[in-house]
């Protein structure tokens, strides 16, 4: 593996990572919900629940906006048929109610509350991806 350095970016992945954990942090205490983006976009229109699923879906939207206004972001690059990506979408999120939550669920607000079925699942996501990307790299040869 080599590593890209011209477009490595430690301070931002660190600072978007902080972030992230302090935004997940802020919504279990406050609100005493877990920041798992599947359950919260299940639910973004039930009025039942409350406003706040809205503004946090609002929020994921805007943060590449406010994100640009500081920094340049990189072209996005889409390699596949968009037909390619409604079908991978349509998986995941199969895959998230199959699970019972999403990566960000599971992986940074199940793994901090020491919740065994989240560090099943975070597993299985990454044993996942890992089989994914030595299949696509060394078998297929992609």
């Amino acid at each position: 593996m080599i590593i890209d350095w011209d477009h490595f970016t430690l301070w931002q992945s660190l600072a978007g990572g902080m972030l992230i954990g302090l935004a997940a942090t802020m919504l279990i205490l406050l609100n005493g919900q877990v920041a798992g983006i599947s359950g919260i976009v299940d639910k973004v229109f039930d009025v039942r629940q409350g406003t706040w699923r809205l503004a946090f879906v609002i929020g994921l939207l805007l943060s590449p906006y406010l994100y640009r206004l500081f920094f340049t972001l990189s072209a996005a690059q889409f390699e596949l048929n968009w037909s390619i990506y409604l079908i991978a979408g349509f998986v995941v999120g199969l895959g998230t109610r199959l699970g019972s939550g999403c990566t960000s669920g599971h992986g940074v607000c199940g793994l901090s509350r020491l919740s065994k079925r989240s560090l099943v699942a975070t597993l299985v996501f990454m044993g996942t991806g890992f089989a994914t990307v030595f299949v696509a790299r060394h078998l297929i040869g992609g």
